[in-house]
């Protein structure tokens, strides 16, 4: 298990990240005043906008992979990043301190053209006389081919090598990985800093030992040899078929022979799924690794699909002889794409499989047992002196768990209390760390409540890595069942795909004895099965998650963030939203997020007279009035992912990040009517003048505005006409929903005549992306 680091930052770049050095490639007012507002017509100013240059679309790199996605401390090492519009990389960074990575050369996907004239070469050598010679040249054709078939997938098609150095000080666990093109900053992508000798496959070596084989005749034979202890580097991919064609088997099985002696305890832990979370166009939506331990005779000793609720397989073995053994990883539906990148290590490594308590009382020392393989101590101390309410990392032995801290008063569950007749007492508020220690077992506690009086009750197990999926009920003096949960949706926990900690709210009916019940809904237990159970009053508070982690735009423009608020115990609120620390310039418009709601769009403008430099943090803070009390908290990155096609999550970042481009450059700044609402009557409308001056210079031949992901109910029609116009938003009475707040996002749209190819029957049409006016804020009010 690793953790993602934390500490200083370079100065002048974003916080955590490190610089590639050496990376290649390197107005006027409109007219008129605003017209007082109507109950069917507002009119409201907006600047006089130039346009400097044509604009081109928003071709932002976008990584798929990394290979190796991962390397030893101390070590320089190449890596191949894939993924869609790499041409021109101009730097690549790291978060953390310690690892540099320099591009170094980059591969365009092989053409449709260059395709055909390989398989004309391959029937040419098919009708050779059968010979050593005829047999290589055609086994390179065919692994050339099958580049191409895996290049047609346009997020995988393209290659960035990189140069990456990591320094024996480096902090060993998860770090980020960003390239620039002069389009803008890529999505992050994982990279492991490790500490075991390091062994990578190279790209041609299983398909070279296993072409032309089938899943049945491919045996345990073919191996590539390693030393233990070690961290593999590898990938599944596609294998050729015995047919001479371009057309392939399922996924290959990678092995690896290693020699062992007799009585060691050796861990085996993969890295996959935790690489790369979520896969849109793949079916459960992520690399599902299965490995398998064999003996020198081909005899299956062990196996594993999974650790417990976690895709990415651990197996621990105890070797029953001195010799040479086999692991085997492959996926578990036999599929191979070049997406599928792993780390395994193997060795006498320390993991831990248990942790109790799983937090502790903010300002005081916690000591945590553990229990697991291999490991060097049984127990660990965590300080939670300076520390605020939250999760950090618990450092135990190579692993970092994570632990929580709450400024509750806690107590430790007493056995025996399974019924309500043996249930332990407990004074609220109060959270209780307790286990689930057998299957079958519930853990019952007592409370006095008042009438009228609500209570929360929520458990943090799975959240923590426990392998708890808890049920709660509350049940009153009769036994009477009052409220009940199974699994309650934490937006903020986006790598779980199984929600499987519980929540509940109740008012207590009557002054007296009530019970709160916990167990697992599998009924399954043991020393593993951990949780804490915090019993309060509500506690109301949100949080924020801002996505992209990645702003890119150019001088001038408009670009449309995200904000998710995760709202809790029933806070709902307004919450006012802000740049912190902010650049010059920058402005942050539509920042606020409506009470009683959980996502709204805001858009960050990029002053007109912003330098080009490298990529900066960008700090937003979130501000409410909770209770009377005026709270204050930081928002965090994230990225929405999609996962087998249909599912959203919301996956964490390390940083918010903002890239200027050198596209579409507006010489003066789009002024908005500030802070001041567009209060849009149901079946009415609001009219707004714009103008928009173009370089006599520009292709553009048509100015267009498009309403962004507009609520029920309200459109757009634009009327622009030669250098001024208008949009007219209208609402539709019978959609409209008053009282509905939010931001609207108009995106501008250009398009330009291209000039037809030679031989081409006319010119085409070509719309291009502009960017965005500022967020508008807006309110649908009644007739």
């Amino acid at each position: 298990m690793t953790s993602r680091p934390s500490g200083a930052k370079p100065s002048g770049l974003p916080p955590g990240l490190c610089p590639a050095s050496g990376a290649k490639n390197a107005g006027q007012k409109a007219g008129g005043k605003p017209e007082g507002l109507t109950p069917h017509k507002a009119i409201l100013p907006l600047a006089w906008l130039t346009f400097a240059a044509l604009a081109h679309a928003q071709n932002a790199p976008h990584l798929a992979y990394v290979f190796p996605a991962g390397g030893q401390r101390g070590t320089t090492i190449a890596v191949k990043v894939g993924g869609q519009f790499l041409n021109a990389v101009t730097g690549a960074y790291v978060s953390g301190r310690g690892v540099l990575a320099v591009a170094a050369d980059y591969a365009r996907p092989m053409n449709g053209q260059q395709a055909t004239e390989l398989r004309e070469r391959m029937q040419d050598l098919q009708k050779l006389p059968a010979s050593p010679d005829t047999q290589k040249q055609l086994s390179e054709v065919r692994l050339k081919l099958a580049t191409f078939n895996r290049s047609m997938n346009p997020v995988l098609g393209e290659t960035e090598t990189l140069r990456v150095t990591i320094a024996r000080s480096a902090e060993p666990g998860l770090r980020e990985l960003r390239l620039s093109t002069a389009q803008g900053l890529s999505n992050p992508i994982l990279f492991v800093v490790g500490q075991l000798p390091e062994f990578t496959e190279k790209q041609s070596e299983f398909r070279t030992l296993l072409a032309g084989m089938t899943l049945e005749d491919a045996g345990i034979g073919n191996e590539l040899s390693v030393t233990i202890p070690v961290t593999i580097n590898g990938r599944i991919t596609p294998r050729p078929a015995r047919q001479q064609t371009a057309q392939f088997t399922p996924g290959e099985a990678d092995r690896y022979r290693f020699h062992a002696r007799r009585s060691q305890n050796l861990v085996m832990t993969v890295s996959a799924r935790e690489l790369m979370p979520y896969l849109a166009d793949a079916v459960p939506g992520w690399f599902q690794p299965t490995i398998a331990l064999f003996d020198d005779k081909g005899t299956e000793l062990a196996y594993d699909d999974d650790y417990r609720f976690n895709p990415d397989p651990v197996l621990h073995y105890q070797i029953p002889a001195d010799g040479d053994y086999v692991l085997e990883i492959k996926d578990a539906l036999y599929r191979g794409r070049e997406d599928f990148v792993y780390r395994m290590s193997v060795g006498e490594l320390p993991f831990v499989t248990s942790e109790f308590p799983l937090g502790g009382r903010a300002g005081a020392v916690t000591n945590v047992a553990l229990g697991g393989w291999n490991l060097p101590s049984s127990r660990v101390a965590m300080n939670g002196k300076g520390k605020p309410p939250g999760i950090y990392a618990l450092p135990a032995a190579s692993s970092r768990l994570p632990f929580a801290i709450d400024n509750l008063p806690e107590v430790t569950e007493k056995e025996p209390n399974d019924t309500v007749k043996n249930a332990q007492r407990v004074k609220l508020p109060v959270t209780i760390n307790g286990r689930i220690d057998r299957p079958g077992d519930w853990d019952v506690y007592n409370i006095q409540g008042r009438a009228g009086q609500e209570i929360v009750a929520e458990v943090l197990a799975r959240r923590l890595g426990s392998p708890l999926d808890s049920i709660l009920k509350l049940t009153d003096a009769k036994g009477s069942q009052l409220a009940f949960n199974d699994d309650f949706d934490d937006k903020g926990a986006g790598l779980l795909t199984h929600q499987a900690d519980s929540l509940l709210r109740a008012t207590f009916p009557a002054t007296g004895t009530y019970y709160i019940s916990i167990g697992d809904a599998q009924r399954k237990g043991g020393p593993e099965y951990a949780y804490r159970l915090r019993i309060s009053p509500p506690r109301p508070d949100f949080e924020l998650l801002v996505t992209p982690s990645a702003i890119n735009g150019g001088r001038g423009m408009s670009i449309p963030i995200t904000v998710h608020a995760l709202r809790k115990d029933g806070f709902s609120g307004e919450i006012a939203v802000a740049l912190k620390d902010v650049q010059p310039g920058l402005t942050l418009s539509g920042a606020v997020v409506p009470a009683g709601q959980d996502r709204v769009r805001m858009t960050v403008t990029i002053p007109p007279t912003a330098p080009l430099a490298a990529p900066v943090s960008l700090k937003l803070e979130g501000r409410a009035t909770v209770e009377g009390h005026p709270v204050t908290h930081a928002a965090r990155a994230a990225d929405e992912m999609t996962q087998a096609f249909a599912y959203h999550h919301l996956v964490p970042a390390d940083d918010l990040i903002l890239a200027i481009t050198r596209r579409a450059v507006f010489r003066s700044p789009i002024r908005m009517p500030g802070s001041q609402t567009l209060r849009i009557t149901a079946g009415g409308s609001v009219r707004i003048p714009v103008q928009v001056l173009l370089p006599p210079n520009a292709a553009i031949t048509k100015l267009d505005f498009e309403l962004s992901e507009p609520p029920e109910g309200l459109g757009l029609r634009p009327q622009p006409a030669g250098g001024g116009g208008e949009l007219v938003l209208q609402c539709d009475a019978a959609t409209a929903k008053p009282g509905l707040k939010g931001n609207l996002i108009v995106n501008l749209v250009g398009e330009r005549t291209v000039t037809p190819a030679k031989g081409a029957a006319s010119p085409t049409t070509q719309r291009v992306q502009l960017g965005a006016l500022p967020a508008m804020p807006f309110e649908i009010v009644a007739r």
